[in-house]
């Protein structure tokens, strides 16, 4: 501080005045959602698992899961209006208010965290790059695709690490570079390239909308970070930390024990930590502007964090994925929570 703004606040002190420095202005966004009596959240336009509108229009999936789980913290219910975006729309949707939060299969990035006035509260799934063949290939690792020509998705981080991936195993290949979605699946399927890649999430979705998943295999080599999560707008913390926070909290219902079924059961549980989570010891809800049993109601509307991810892409759906990095830490995985 200079010379002249220590004089300042000296004199400001001395007579009783404020002195408020830099305080950035923030956007409300939970009393915007109250007043509307809804929450606006983007989803992806129809990404099976992860979001999608069923056969009566109703949106399932894990990213829309999360949805519901931001809006039962704020009205008890889950209470959404779903809009679906696209790569390219999704941040500016966004970015300009069309959405208060993106549940949206978005990579945290620096550059996405850094520059475009968004934030990314916190990580939901830990996905990576990989690679889906035809079994007719013949092939069980990534190290055996020397030459193999690779459909890669234009516009994305994937042929960099491709690259570099095989640069390591000194072994070459062929990108076959596919402009939009659908022709990147189709060029597939039509034996335009050996092996296409792109996050294992999304490799599982295309395995099953094949006709013939049995006929294709995701090889177990992951070789890149992907870590996924909610993106909200950076001028606001509050509502940042709220997202966060309910994440947070199916993760903490699962080390607990705590279910969709058994959480109103376990409101009389002599355990000082689920007593703490669910708002029975009062002070969960104060810093987040809600009502201490914001927790419960979270719980009650999509169950915790195994139920959520077994539910929508589990080992028992469809995309058949296992929990790996997204297990909880006490399981080898990577899901940790701060103390409640």
């Amino acid at each position: 501080m200079t010379r002249l703004r220590v004089l300042f606040a000296s004199t400001a002190a001395a007579l009783g005045l404020s002195l408020a420095i830099s305080a950035p202005v923030q956007a409300d966004t939970l009393s915007k959602i109250r007043e509307r009596g809804v929450l606006v959240c983007g989803v992806h336009p129809g990404l099976v698992g992860f979001g999608a509108p069923n056969s009566a229009g109703d949106w399932q999936g894990f990213d829309a899961d999360f949805c519901k789980a931001f809006a039962a913290a704020i009205f008890e219910k889950p209470k959404v209006k779903f809009v679906p975006l696209s790569d390219q729309a999704r941040f500016t949707a966004l970015q300009n208010g069309e959405v208060d939060v993106l549940s949206r299969n978005s990579t945290w990035t620096l550059t996405r965290d850094t520059t475009m006035g968004l934030q990314f509260p916190v990580v939901d799934f830990f996905d990576g790059q990989g690679f889906l063949i035809n079994k007719k290939l013949g092939v069980t690792k990534a190290a055996e695709l020397d030459g193999a020509t690779v459909c890669i998705q234009q516009g994305t981080t994937s042929e960099y690490v491709v690259r570099n991936f095989f640069d390591k195993l000194k072994i070459t290949f062929k990108p076959v570079v596919i402009e939009s979605g659908t022709e990147f699946f189709s060029a597939f399927f039509a034996s335009r390239c050996d092996v296409i890649t792109s996050d294992v999430s999304q490799l599982a979705v295309i395995r099953l909308n094949s006709g013939n998943p049995e006929n294709y295999a995701i090889l177990p080599d992951v070789i890149s970070k992907s870590p996924m999560g909610p993106v909200v707008r950076g001028d606001d913390k509050h509502f940042a930390d709220l997202v966060k926070w309910t994440v947070f909290a199916t993760f903490t219902a699962e080390e607990l024990g705590i279910t969709k079924e058994n959480v109103k059961q376990m409101l009389t549980s002599n355990n000082e930590d689920i007593r703490r989570l669910l708002g029975v010891t009062p002070g969960v809800g104060a810093g987040l502007g809600l009502k201490d049993d914001w927790v419960i109601n979270v719980i009650s509307a999509v169950g915790n964090y195994k139920e959520i991810f077994e539910r929508n892409v589990g080992a028992n759906t469809p995309l058949q994925m296992k929990r790996g990095q997204n297990s909880l830490w006490s399981d080898g995985g990577l899901l940790y929570a701060p103390l409640f």
